[in-house]
């Protein structure tokens, strides 16, 4: 019990992230063969024309080194990069100028142990697959093409055999709610680094009534939660999980029952006893102490993170559609750094409503592509949020935790 007592819980990046993002995302293409029901690249078949030429995505890759050391994570995202007949190329050129590099490719006959074994070779460190369902009939319904669960199967096996880091990706809807816990059973059966959840953000093909309702956003994160305790699990644009997880350490360390401080959805229930027949049907034990009970690291829309889109575009965020300026006209360094929208991002002060008024905003801050997506305003409160500001009891214990940040990265 000490040792979480003086466990310090936050990660944020060793440096100053209004100089330099911890993540860089770029968008190779918007070309892919699925037809994903939240797909926020509305992806299609053939490859923009408009797109980065394969010298001007050399000069995108100078301008990431050029923000210095530690370098940002440089991923490779789509649409799907395999579409891209120079990612090979790129992907090496991005290793040899000192960026770690990942690739996110879709579920797709490019999918190859071959395309894979190129990839590490070419000196990709890790890959995210994406899983939505745990049976292929549901994640084909989800992704819009039959086969794909098949042959995402057979990428996380090749990838598994050739040694590079998996991490899987599910993104909640209504649609797989209910299914999460056996999402799990999947995801801890590939061996997969990190699991994902992807809480949905209505741009793109993504609807609003694809939503899950706030209420069960909460339960999903206790449950992440209690997901974390037996593999790396972690949200995206889910900032307030940050918040549920310094509130049930917490109680975990002063051995308070959890059910006295929090009325949630029903459907926690569900997926907690879920998760539990997992647990006791494949003989989990708990990961080490040391290793849960930290919030992932804390990094928002323009704040540590970039997405950079197939013709150059710089936005905070893939999920929040207001471009700062094109790295085609201006460097990547400077947009990040000087661009007012960026810089207005990373002033939590200026949050509104709840987020403005919240002790946990300087570790949260809520998802700024929701609040855009659901209100035209990227700084308004996040809505997907059921905390009231200082309602928790133990004020005292989060101020002492906020006053003593883990200044780590994260592994």
């Amino acid at each position: 019990m000490e040792r979480q007592s003086t466990l310090k819980l936050i990660r944020r990046p060793v440096y100053d992230v209004n100089e330099r993002p911890f993540m860089v995302i770029w968008e190779t293409t918007h070309a892919c063969d699925l037809a994903c029901r939240h797909c926020r690249a509305e992806a299609q078949p053939e490859h923009d024309p408009l797109a980065l030429t394969t010298e001007e995505a050399r000069q995108l890759l100078h301008q990431v080194e050029a923000f210095g050391r530690p370098r940002p994570i440089f991923i490779f995202t789509g649409g799907d990069p395999f579409k891209r007949a120079d990612l090979f190329e790129l992907v090496r050129y991005a290793s040899e100028i000192g960026l770690p590099v990942a690739v996110s490719p879709s579920g797709t006959p490019l999918l190859t142990a071959e395309n894979l074994r190129r990839l590490k070779e070419a000196g990709a460190k890790a890959i995210s697959l994406s899983i939505d369902g745990s049976t292929a009939a549901r994640h084909d319904a989800f992704r819009g093409v039959p086969g794909s669960f098949e042959w995402t199967a057979n990428g996380w096996r090749a990838a598994r055999a050739l040694g590079l880091k998996t991490q899987i990706n599910t993104t909640v809807t209504r649609f797989n709610l209910h299914d999460l816990p056996n999402i799990f059973r999947l995801v801890q059966q590939i061996g997969a680094m990190t699991w994902s959840l992807f809480f949905l953000v209505p741009t793109g093909r993504g609807r609003p009534e694809d939503e899950i309702s706030p209420a069960e956003y909460e339960a999903v994160m206790h449950f992440l939660y209690d997901v974390s305790k037996y593999i790396s699990a972690k949200p995206v644009e889910g900032h307030h999980y940050k918040r549920v997880v310094l509130q049930r350490a917490i109680l975990e360390e002063k051995g308070l029952p959890w059910e006295r401080y929090f009325t949630l959805h029903p459907v926690y229930d569900e997926l907690r006893v879920g998760l539990q027949q997992v647990v006791q049907a494949a003989g989990l034990r708990p990961r080490a102490p040391g290793s849960i009970h930290r919030t992932p690291m804390h990094i928002n829309a323009g704040n540590g993170f970039v997405f950079v889109s197939r013709r150059g575009d710089v936005f905070p965020s893939g999920f929040l559609p207001l471009c700062a300026g094109n790295v085609r006209e201006r460097s990547l360094v400077e947009i990040y750094r000087d661009a007012p929208l960026f810089r207005t991002l990373r002033d939590t002060e200026r949050y509104e409503g709840r987020c403005g008024l919240c002790e946990f905003v300087g570790v949260c801050g809520g998802s700024r592509s929701r609040a855009y997506a659901m209100t035209g305003d990227p700084l308004a409160e996040e809505p997907f949020c059921t905390y009231e500001p200082h309602s928790f009891p133990f004020q005292e214990e989060i101020n002492q935790k906020l006053a003593t940040e883990h200044h780590a990265p994260e592994p």
